[in-house]
């Protein structure tokens, strides 16, 4: 059962702004994890101010520079959908059309993707764990199989997202509007480390608003792709995923980004297997080698060891499927 709370629908970012700044509150998008959040208990809030009739946080619209400016409040089927993304963009396109089921799709913002808290059993269940403000994580000795490999210091939670790693493998940046002023923060950069605070997962202040999404123009010679692995084939979270964008020249690449899912507390980007890569023509023996850089320096949980296999072999199909 929702708990009471009380609902505020400003129609500009500046009033939701100047509610923010006025008292503690929540801000309300597409509600898909939010509302779940409240009725189990997971956190309270006793003002909730939705965004849904800010029509600038809306729709996808082309940048200047030949990228695109994605609206906070856009729905992830539109993005999934998008003509130009599916284009330019296919590790974003595939990305959210990898999301959750068509409902949840249509109904969930992009600021939500991205914003979403941790789907941990723990964290959601009824126990004091870390992020929660209590002095442990029930993880590290309990039920883990679903939990992270790399950056796992403190907590073990992973990144639910999957628009996070390919937009972040694309280069995107986040624009921020705050009281005095606004501010960009690239994605890759977006999500708070155990590390640096165990009861965050953004960058944003209370009084902080995700406005849009800003991807850069694709450059000349760029594929890419996102591939997710579940343990249903819908409605369900990344085991584990990669996102690639690779620019080629010719045969030869260039440059890479490459960013894993259902991996690490963020979106935990495979610095190895693109240094393993760049200046390569992906031979075989280079995805081999790339591949086995994944996964260096993993520390599986006592049940999640099956992982390291997972992102070796994700890795090695999805570098073989690009170089076509």
């Amino acid at each position: 059962m929702l708990p009471k709370f009380n609902y505020l629908r400003p129609t500009t970012v500046n009033e939701a702004l100047a509610i923010l700044n006025d008292r503690p509150a929540v801000i309300h998008g597409g509600g898909t994890d939010l509302l779940g959040c409240l009725r189990e208990g997971v956190f309270d809030a006793d003002t909730l101010v939705s965004l849904s009739s800010i029509g600038e946080l809306k729709g996808i619209r082309q940048a200047k520079d030949g990228g695109l400016r994605i609206g906070a409040l856009t729905s992830i089927a539109e993005i999934a959908t998008s003509k130009r993304a599916a284009t330019a963009y296919s590790t974003l396109a595939e990305a959210a059309s990898e999301v959750a089921s068509p409902q949840l799709r249509n109904q969930g913002t992009i600021a939500g993707n991205l914003c979403q808290k941790p789907r941990c059993w723990y964290y959601r269940g009824h126990f004091d764990c870390l992020r929660k403000g209590g002095d442990k994580c029930y993880a590290y000795e309990g039920e883990n199989q679903y939990h992270c490999i790399f950056g796992g210091d403190m907590c073990y939670i992973v990144h639910p997202s999957d628009t996070a790693p390919a937009l972040a493998a694309l280069g995107a940046v986040c624009r921020i509007s705050g009281p005095a002023s606004s501010r960009s923060v690239a994605v890759e950069a977006f999500h708070v480390s155990p590390t640096e605070d165990p009861q965050r997962e953004t960058v944003l202040a209370p009084d902080e608003i995700l406005t849009e999404i800003v991807v850069p123009a694709p450059a000349p010679g760029l594929r890419s792709s996102y591939r997710k692995v579940r343990t249903r084939g819908a409605w369900d979270f990344a085991l584990a995923g990669v996102a690639l964008a690779i620019v080629f020249d010719g045969e030869s690449v260039r440059s890479a980004r490459i960013f894993l899912s259902g991996a690490a507390p963020v979106p935990w980007r495979a610095k190895a297997a693109e240094e393993v890569i760049v200046g390569t023509t992906l031979d075989n023996a280079t995805i081999e080698k790339a591949a086995s850089a994944t996964v260096a320096g993993a520390e599986p949980l006592a049940h999640n060891g099956y992982k390291v296999a997972l992102f070796e072999g994700l890795m090695k199909e999805q570098l073989e499927a690009i170089r076509q």
